[in-house]
C-alpha cells in the first residue's frame, strides 16, 4: 500500500498545526484535549512544516527543566530535523523509517507542500488490511473460488 492510499483512508483530513510562537502549555492542552501525540509546527498556515512537537519532546524537557518549560515556545522545544515521506512511498518504507528513527509521526510532503500526517498506527493498520486481503485471495485460490 502507498502513502496516498493511507491518507485517503484516514477519518480526518488536514493536519493540526501551531506556530512556533505558541507556548508549550497551549500545545500540551491541545494534545490532551484531542488525544493526539504530536503537533506539526508551521509558520505559514500549514503548508510547510518547520518542526514537530511530540509528547516525548515535552516529557524530556519536563524532566530537565520542570514545569516552567510549559511557558516556553513550541519553536524552542520542537524537533527540527523532520523525516518526511512522499505520497508515492510504500507503507513498508515508511514503517522502516519510523522504526529506525524511533518516532511515530511523519509529514507527507509533495512539491514542498504538506499534504497530511501519517502515524505508525495508520501504517500498521494499512499493512494489516493488505495482509488480510492477500490471505483472503490465497484462501480463495486454494479453495478454487
Amino acid at each position: 500500500m502507498i502513502v496516498s492510499q493511507i491518507l485517503k483512508s484516514k477519518a480526518v483530513d488536514g493536519v493540526l498545526t501551531l506556530t512556533s510562537g505558541a507556548t508549550v502549555g497551549e500545545a500540551v492542552a491541545i494534545m490532551a484535549d484531542r488525544r493526539i501525540g504530536t503537533i506539526v509546527v508551521s509558520d505559514d498556515g500549514g503548508k510547510t512544516p518547520s518542526g514537530i512537537l511530540s509528547e516525548r519532546d515535552v516529557v524530556r524537557n519536563l524532566g530537565k527543566s520542570g514545569a516552567e518549560c510549559l511557558a516556553g515556545t513550541v519553536g524552542d522545544m520542537m524537533t527540527r530535523e523532520l523525516v518526511t515521506c512522499a505520497p508515492s512511498d510504500t507503507s513498508d518504507s515508511v514503517l522502516g523509517k519510523m522504526t529506525e528513527g524511533r518516532f511515530r509521526h511523519m509529514p507527507v510532503i509533495e512539491n514542498g507542500e504538506m499534504l497530511g500526517l501519517i502515524s505508525i498506527g495508520d501504517t500498521v493498520k494499512a499493512r494489516l488490511a493488505q495482509l488480510s486481503m492477500e490471505r483472503d485471495a490465497l484462501e480463495g485460490m486454494v479453495m478454487g473460488h
